[in-house]
C-alpha cells in the first residue's frame, strides 16, 4: 500500500511537537494542516498544505486520516464531519465532552466503514508498562491499593482555552483522562466512585485539582491531580497481596519530543535511573529497583497504520475511551453531590 496521508487539524503544542513526530516517524505523512500557523507549518512540512477549516482540508486529495488535535469543545463535531467524508480518525484525548458524544462517533465509524481511535498515549508511558508487566507476572500478588497522582506547580492561571469555562476544560478532562484510562486498563471499570474535584487558585474558573476514590471489590483507587504542589511525592503506588511498588517523576518521552528528540532515537523512551520505580517484598522487606520497561508512544501510530492498512484493531477505541467519559461524569455527579456513586 502507498504512504497513508494524514491531515492535522491543530498544530498547537499538542499537534506540532507530540502528534506530528509521531505519525511521521510511523511512516505516515503530513499532507495537510487546519492551522492559522502558515510559516510554523512549512518550516517543518514544506509539502503540506495549510487549511483554514476542517471543511478546506477534507477536500485534499488524497487523504486517508485525520488527527484531530483541537480544544475538547470540537474533537465530537469536528470528528463527525471526517467520518461522514470517509476518512479514518484519531482524536486527542478526550474523544469528547460527554460518554453520549462519544457513543455517537463510534456509531458513526461503524456505519462509515471507518477506523476511529483516541491518542491514549499514556498507555504506553514507560511506568505504566512497567506496572503492567509486574501485575501479569504476579510478582505483586493481587492488588489491593493503587494510587496514582499528577502534581504540578502553576500557580499562576494560564491563559489557553484549557483554563477557561468552557466544555471539555480543566484539568479532570485533562489530566483526569489519563489517570482514569491507566486505571481501567490496569483493573477494569470500577464498582463505586467518590470524587472532590476543586478549584485553588486565585483567578481560577475551572477545576485545578481533583481527588477520585474508587473501588472494585478489595481493591481501592486513588486518583488525584494538583496544581499547586512544589513538592511532586510519588507518581505511582501499588499494593500487593505479595509486594508493593512505587515511584516518582513523569515519563520522559513528553521532554524528550519538547527537546526536539525523534522517536526512532535508541535513547528515547528510556527513564533515567534516579526515576526508576522501587519494589519492595513483603515477607522479607527486601527492596530493590526495577529496570523500567521502555516507553513507546510511537506503538499508537504504528497499530493506527496497521488498523487501516491491514484491517487489525485500532490501538485504542471509542468505547474505551467512552469509559473514561463515563467515569469522569460520574466524578462530577459524585462531587456535586457529596456522597458515593453507585455504578
Amino acid at each position: 500500500m502507498s504512504q497513508l496521508n494524514v491531515g492535522l487539524v491543530g498544530f498547537g503544542l499538542a499537534g506540532r511537537t507530540l502528534h506530528a513526530p509521531l505519525i511521521v516517524a510511523s511512516g505516515m505523512r503530513i499532507a495537510a494542516v487546519v492551522t492559522r500557523q502558515n510559516e510554523a507549518v512549512l518550516e517543518s512540512f514544506p509539502e503540506a498544505q495549510v487549511k483554514s477549516s476542517i471543511e478546506a482540508l477534507l477536500e485534499v486529495q488524497p487523504l486517508d486520516l485525520v488527527v484531530i488535535v483541537s480544544p475538547n469543545r470540537w474533537h465530537y463535531g469536528q470528528a463527525l464531519l471526517a467520518l461522514q467524508a470517509g476518512k479514518h480518525v484519531v482524536v486527542d484525548k478526550p474523544l469528547a465532552t460527554t460518554a453520549a458524544e462519544g457513543a455517537a462517533l463510534s456509531q458513526a465509524a461503524e456505519r462509515a466503514g471507518r477506523k476511529l481511535a483516541v491518542f491514549h498515549n499514556r498507555r504506553w508511558d514507560s511506568d505504566f508498562l512497567t506496572m503492567q508487566a509486574l501485575l501479569a507476572a504476579g510478582t505483586l500478588g493481587e492488588p489491593q491499593l493503587y494510587r496514582a497522582r499528577w502534581d504540578r506547580y502553576r500557580p499562576e492561571v494560564a491563559v489557553r482555552w484549557r483554563e477557561r469555562p468552557e466544555a471539555g476544560a480543566g484539568i479532570l478532562y485533562d489530566l483526569g483522562s489519563h489517570l482514569i484510562d491507566q486505571a481501567l486498563c490496569l483493573f477494569g471499570a470500577p464498582e463505586w466512585v467518590q470524587a472532590d474535584i476543586y478549584t485553588q487558585r486565585a483567578g481560577a474558573s475551572v477545576d485545578d485539582g481533583f481527588e477520585l476514590q474508587m473501588g472494585r471489590g478489595p481493591l481501592r483507587m486513588s486518583l488525584a491531580a494538583s496544581s499547586v504542589a512544589a513538592d511532586h511525592g510519588f507518581r505511582y503506588q501499588l499494593n500487593g497481596t505479595l509486594a508493593s511498588f512505587r515511584k516518582s517523576g513523569i515519563d520522559t518521552q513528553e521532554a524528550q519530543l519538547k527537546a526536539g528528540l525523534p522517536p526512532t532515537d535508541r535513547r528515547f523512551g528510556l527513564e533515567p535511573q534516579t526515576q526508576w520505580g522501587r519494589l519492595t517484598v513483603g515477607a522479607t522487606a527486601h527492596t530493590e529497583r526495577v529496570e523500567p520497561k521502555r516507553g513507546v508512544w510511537l506503538e499508537f501510530y504504528r497499530q493506527m497504520r496497521l488498523a487501516i492498512e491491514s484491517d487489525a484493531p485500532v490501538p485504542v477505541t471509542a468505547i474505551e475511551a467512552c469509559g473514561v467519559l463515563h467515569i469522569i461524569e460520574v466524578a462530577r455527579q459524585s462531587a456535586a453531590q457529596r456522597r458515593v456513586v453507585e455504578l
